[in-house]
């Protein structure tokens, strides 16, 4: 079963469940893969739908972070649940100690040393390990590089 036909099952099981908070982050997740399918004019592999889902995960944490930030703490709890409903379909991230090991193998088996090679170094680091963060690599790979 691929990606997309797991999400409109589980989104099928929510609404029957009158599951308000999984629904209406599953019904978002199916919207994007459609609007990526359009865009494409044919059906998404399960990376491409997962590469959706990401996007859709980091805007909903930079959405988290400025609903914080304007001391809105309800939109934070439903963001939160949201995106916890989301992660359940991404591959585990990776934490910081598994991110900078594999910052290091990439950069040492390519030779890469300078900020130069930043944009070379994070293409590669997301072929290679899907479950990385960006933002936890960029850190990382700012701080390897010299």
């Amino acid at each position: 079963m691929s990606l997309k036909q797991t999400i409109e099952a589980d989104l099928k099981k929510a609404m029957l469940a009158k599951d308000e908070i999984a629904k209406d982050a599953l019904r978002l997740a199916k919207a994007d893969l459609l609007n990526r399918e359009v865009e494409l004019g044919r059906d998404l592999t399960d990376e491409e739908s997962t590469a959706v889902l990401q996007k859709g995960v980091k805007s909903r944490r930079d959405a988290i972070d400025q609903f914080r930030a304007g001391g809105r703490m309800d939109a934070v709890a439903e963001e939160e649940k949201q995106l916890a409903v989301l992660e359940r379909y991404l591959p585990k991230m990776l934490s910081e100690d598994e991110t900078r090991a594999a910052i290091t193998s990439v950069t040492s088996e390519l030779g890469l040393s300078s900020k130069k090679d930043m944009g070379r170094l994070m293409k590669e680091l997301k072929a290679r390990f899907p479950g990385v963060d960006g933002r936890i690599a960029s850190k990382v790979a700012g701080e390897v590089l010299k």
